[in-house]
């Protein structure tokens, strides 16, 4: 069997309206609490650089134990698009969290939540594609990193959308 080493794709069926995890996908707040960075930029918008910091999600203890070692690490996106209760997407520099490295000469990754309505809820598909374009001795382990991550996220918005109501 054929492995894509270049794109991660995660569902997941969210037993919530498509406005509600649009609301937890695109409000830097809502974002920020289960997905774990503090938003310092103000709100998404397409075409702007939101900046943060790391720290534990708020909605699952174990996974914001996870979290920890990288609280405080910068993080940042550019918002590629938002096409409400449809798709939002952005780019950003995938497991940036050496703090003794300088991403930003590097190629970002498009990460993209797409929303459809289905019977029972919302059908939340994640993607990030790119990973070629990452320099050759870090990629297979952002691809892992992430890989992995995203599995974790998907349960992090399920739990939250579920518990926010």
């Amino acid at each position: 069997m054929e492995t894509d080493t270049n794109r991660i794709e995660k569902k997941i069926l969210l037993r919530a309206p498509r406005a509600r995890v649009w609301r937890a996908l695109t409000d830097a707040g809502e974002f920020g609490a289960w997905f774990g960075v503090h938003i310092v930029t103000g709100s998404f918008a397409a075409g702007r650089l939101v900046r943060g910091t790391t720290k534990p999600t708020t909605v699952d203890d174990e996974i914001a134990a996870k979290h920890k070692p990288y609280e405080g690490l910068p993080w940042e996106a550019t918002i590629d698009r938002m096409e409400p209760e449809r798709l939002f997407s952005f780019r950003w520099h995938p497991f940036a969290v050496d703090p003794n490295v300088d991403y930003s000469c590097e190629p970002t990754t498009l990460v993209v939540f797409e929303l459809a309505e289905v019977d029972g809820g919302t059908m939340l598909t994640v993607s990030e594609s790119g990973f070629e374009g990452i320099p050759l001795e870090r990629r297979a382990k952002a691809f892992t990193a992430n890989d992995q991550g995203w599995g974790l996220v998907t349960g992090l918005i399920e739990k939250y959308v579920r518990k926010a109501g």
